[in-house]
C-alpha cells in the first residue's frame, strides 16, 4: 500500500491484490554493482532512530513551536502583513512541521520497537487534529486573506491555501465550525484506531504438508513450523499469494482467504461504520449533500456525478471480458473437478496460475531466476539515469531503524548536486506493516540556503534470501517495485518551491498518475531484458522466448483485476454517497456479485481491512481508474518516443514531475502531451471498446 502523506493524514497505496516486496542477496545488500558513499551529516536527511518516550516529546516541541510561530503570522497588524510575513511564513511553519512529524509517523509502522511504533501511531492522530484545527483557525485566515501575491506562483500558493482554509469550514459561524472541528478529529481517531489494529494484526493459520500441496519448495521454506510439523501462515502478501497461487486443495485456498477477510472484523467494521456517518454529517455541514461532493469538489473529476459516470461506463465492457476469462478458467476447474459447475472467489488465482503455465508455457519459479532483487533495483536505477539525468549512490553506514534499511543519495547528473534521499525497507519483520507503501518524509522547497533535499521511504514485505539464493522477484512483485518508485520520482524530483505545493501534494485523482504509468515499463521487452539476469550469472538475461511469453500472458486476467478495482471504487463511492447508517458488509457482498461475478466468501468482513477508506482515499479510491487514464496516455507517448528516450524523459521531469502542485494536473499534462488526455489509451490497454 502506498502512504502518500498530506498535511496531517497518510495516504495508503496498496494497488488492488497484487502488490509488494525484495531486497538483495544478503538481508539488506544491494548488490557489488551499485556505487556506495560514506554517510556524513548532510547525507542523513531526516532523524532516523528514535528511543521510546523520545517521539511524544519530540512530537509536543514540534506542535508548540508550530503553533507559537501561526500564533505570530496571527498578530501582524494588518498594515504591515505583506505576502512574505504570512502566506510564505505559513507555508515555512507548516512544512517544517511536516518535516519533523512524518518520520515519527513511519516510526509507527516500521520500528522494531513495539513502544516507539504505539508511540509514532498516536502521532498520526495527534498530528491530524493539530492539522485540522489549524486550517480552522479565524485569525490565521484572515491574516493570510489580506496580502496580495506579486507573481503567478505565489497566486498559485494563495489560491490553494486559501480553498483549504475555506473547504474546512471558515466560511461556517463559530458554533457549526466548532462542530465540524469536533467530528473530524473523532475521525481521525478513529482512523487511528483503525490502523493500529490492522498493523498490529497477528492473524496465522496453521496448514499440514498436505494441505498446502501444490507449493514450490521456496515458498514452503518461507513458513514457520510448529512442534509437530504443521506449517504456520501469516496474512502478509508474500505467504497470503503463495497459498492463493499454488495450493492444490480447494479447502487451503478457502481457509487463507477467509482468514484474510476476516481480519480485525469485529473492531475494525463498527469504526469504519462510525467515521462514515460523521463524515455524512461533516459534508452536510459544509453545504455538501454527500462526502463524496465534499471530498470531489476542487479535484480533476470535478464533482460525485462525473466519477459515477465514468465508473458506470466500465461496467459492460470490464463484464464482457471478465465473463470471457471465467469461461476459460472454468473450463481448467471442470478438468480438475468435472463436477464443478461454476467459480469460486479463491479459485481465481489458482486456475490463472494454471492457465498461465499451461497457455505460455512457463512456471513464476523458473522466471524468478532471471529477477533478483539486486539486479532489478540496479536496472530500475539505470533506468532513471536514461530518462531523467539523475544518479543513484547508495550511502554506506546510515542512520537508520533498522539494520536492513538502506539510503540512497540521488544527484543530479547535469552537477553532481545531491537533489534528494530514498530509503528502502524491504524485507518484512515482526510488527511492520506487512504490505507495501511509501511515505514522504521532507519536503522540497525553497530556503534561504537553497532547495531542501526532498526525501521518501518505500516500505514493503519481499521474501528474503533463503536456501541460498538471494531474493528472487515475480513479476507482480517488479511490478509493484515499479509502482512505488513511480511515486517516489514524483516526490524526489520535485521543485516547486512550496513544501504544501511540493512532490504529491497534487489533486488527489492525480496522485497516482505517475506510479501507474511506470509499472507499464516492465513489459516493454527491451526494458524487461535490461532489468534482468540470472541468479547465478548476471549475465545472462531472460531468454527472448520466455520474456515475449511473460509479456504476452500479461493480458489475461485483466478483466477480472479491474473488476475488482471497479468494486472498490463503487464501494466506496457507494459508502460516501449514502445518508443514515450504512452496512459496509451488506454493500460490499452485493458489489462483490455485481462486479467480480461471484458471491464474497461466507462471512465476509473484507471492509474491515480496506485501508484506503480509513487512511485519505475515502470518496478518493476511484483516482486509481481515473488516474490510470492520464498514465495511459503518458505510456503512449513514451512508447512513440521510446522508453528510455532522454528527450521525452526530461520532457516528463520538467513539465510533471518537478512541478509538483503548482498547476493544475490538466495543465501539467497538456502541457507534456501537447493535447488534453483521451479515454481511448485505457481502452486500448484493457483491450475492450467504449
Amino acid at each position: 500500500m502506498r502512504t502518500i502523506p498530506s498535511p496531517g493524514t497518510f495516504i495508503f497505496t496498496i494497488f488492488l491484490l497484487l502488490i509488494l516486496f525484495a531486497l538483495v542477496g544478503s538481508a539488506g545488500c544491494l548488490g557489488d554493482e551499485q556505487p556506495q558513499i560514506q554517510a556524513t551529516q548532510t547525507e542523513q536527511p531526516m532523524k532516523a532512530e528514535y528511543a521510546p518516550g523520545e517521539i511524544p516529546l519530540l512530537y509536543a516541541e514540534a506542535e508548540n513551536t508550530a503553533r507559537d510561530r501561526f500564533d505570530a503570522i496571527a498578530r501582524i497588524p494588518q498594515e504591515e502583513r505583506t505576502f512574505e510575513n504570512t502566506f510564505l511564513a505559513f507555508d515555512t511553519i507548516i512544512t517544517n512541521y511536516t518535516d519533523a512529524v512524518y518520520p515519527m509517523q513511519l516510526m509507527g509502522y516500521v520500528h522494531p520497537d513495539a513502544t516507539v511504533r504505539e508511540e509514532g501511531m498516536a502521532i498520526y492522530e495527534a498530528s491530524s487534529i493539530f492539522t485540522t484545527e489549524t486550517y480552522a483557525r479565524r485569525d490565521l485566515y484572515v491574516a493570510l486573506a489580506d496580502p496580495l501575491p506579486g507573481t503567478a506562483d505565489e497566486k498559485r500558493l494563495r489560491d490553494v491555501t486559501l480553498r483549504r482554509f475555506e473547504k474546512q469550514g471558515l466560511l461556517l459561524n463559530d458554533e457549526r465550525l466548532e462542530r465540524v472541528i469536533g467530528m473530524k478529529n473523532r475521525i481521525a481517531a478513529l482512523e487511528a484506531e483503525y490502523n493500529a489494529n490492522l498493523n498490529s494484526d497477528n492473524t496465522t493459520i496453521l496448514f499440514s504438508e498436505k494441505e498446502l500441496r501444490g507449493l514450490p519448495p521456496s515458498a514452503l521454506a518461507g513458513f514457520g513450523r510448529t512442534e509437530t510439523g504443521d506449517y504456520i501462515v501469516t496474512t502478509s502478501y508474500p505467504d497470503y499469494i503463495a497459498v492463493m497461487s499454488y495450493a492444490d486443495e480447494s479447502e487451503t485456498r478457502k481457509r487463507m482467504l477467509a482468514a484474510d477477510n476476516a481480519m480485525q472484523g469485529d473492531t475494525n467494521i463498527p469504526l469504519l461504520e462510525e467515521a462514515i456517518q460523521l463524515r455524512q454529517k461533516v459534508a452536510r455541514e459544509l453545504g455538501y449533500d454527500t462526502w463524496a461532493d465534499y471530498q470531489i469538489d476542487g479535484r480533476m473529476a470535478g464533482d460525485a456525478d462525473s466519477v459515477m459516470e465514468f465508473l458506470n461506463d466500465l461496467k459492460g465492457p470490464l463484464r464482457e471480458k471478465r465473463e470471457a476469462e471465467f469461461a476459460t478458467l472454468l473450463s481448467i476447474k471442470q478438468r480438475i473437478d468435472p463436477g464443478a459447475k461454476s467459480l469460486d472467489h479463491w479459485d481465481i488465482t489458482y486456475l490463472t496460475e494454471i492457465y498461465k503455465t499451461e497457455e505460455y508455457g512457463y512456471s513464476m519459479d523458473e522466471v524468478k531466476e532471471y529477477f533478483p532483487l539486486d539486479r532489478v533495483m540496479n536496472g530500475l536505477f539505470e533506468i532513471y539515469e536514461s530518462l531523467y539525468g539523475i544518479t543513484f549512490e547508495e550511502v554506506n553506514n546510515p542512520v537508520v531503524w533498522h539494520p536492513d534499511v538502506r539510503l540512497f543519495q540521488i544527484s543530479d547528473e547535469a552537477d553532481g548536486t545531491t537533489i534528494a534521499h530514498l530509503y528502502l525497507d524491504l524485507y518484512p519483520r515482526e510488527g511492520k506493516y506487512n504490505h507495501f507503501i511509501i511515505f514522504g518524509l521532507t519536503s522540497g522547497r525553497m530556503t534561504e540556503e537553497g532547495y531542501a533535499q526532498p526525501s521518501a521511504a518505500i516500505v514493503g514485505n519481499f521474501n528474503p534470501p533463503q536456501e541460498g539464493k538471494p531474493t528472487l522477484l515475480t513479476m507482480d512483485e517488479i511490478w509493484t517495485l515499479f509502482h512505488e518508485m513511480g511515486h517516489a520520482t514524483h516526490n524526489l524530483l520535485t521543485r516547486a518551491p512550496y513544501g504544501t505545493l511540493s512532490g504529491f501534494e497534487v489533486e488527489w485523482d492525480f496522485v497516482e498518475t505517475p506510479s501507474q504509468a511506470f509499472e507499464e515499463w516492465i513489459y516493454d521487452p527491451a526494458i524487461m531484458e535490461s532489468i534482468s539476469g540470472h541468479y547465478t550469472d548476471p549475465e545472462q538475461k531472460i531468454p527472448p522466448d520466455l520474456r515475449d511469453r511473460v509479456i504476452a500472458s500479461e493480458d489475461f486476467g485483466k478483466g477480472y483485476s479491474f473488476s475488482s478495482q471497479l468494486l472498490n471504487s463503487l464501494q466506496d463511492m457507494n459508502y460516501h454517497s449514502k445518508d443514515g447508517p450504512v452496512d459496509t458488509v451488506r454493500i460490499y457482498e452485493e458489489l462483490h456479485q455485481e462486479l467480480r461475478g461471484i458471491p464474497a466468501i461466507e462471512g465476509t468482513q473484507k471492509p474491515a481491512s480496506f485501508l484506503h477508506l480509513m487512511g485519505g482515499y475515502d470518496a478518493g479510491y476511484y483516482s486509481y481508474l481515473w488516474s490510470k487514464v492520464y498514465a495511459m496516455n503518458i505510456v503512449e507517448r513514451f512508447k512513440e518516443d521510446g522508453m528510455t528516450n532522454r528527450t521525452t524523459g526530461m520532457a516528463y521531469r520538467k513539465t510533471v514531475l518537478e512541478r509538483g502542485n503548482m498547476a493544475d494536473g490538466m495543465v501539467l499534462l497538456t502541457d507534456f502531451l501537447g493535447e488534453e488526455p483521451g479515454i481511448e489509451p485505457l481502452y486500448r490497454f484493457l483491450g475492450i471498446e467504449g
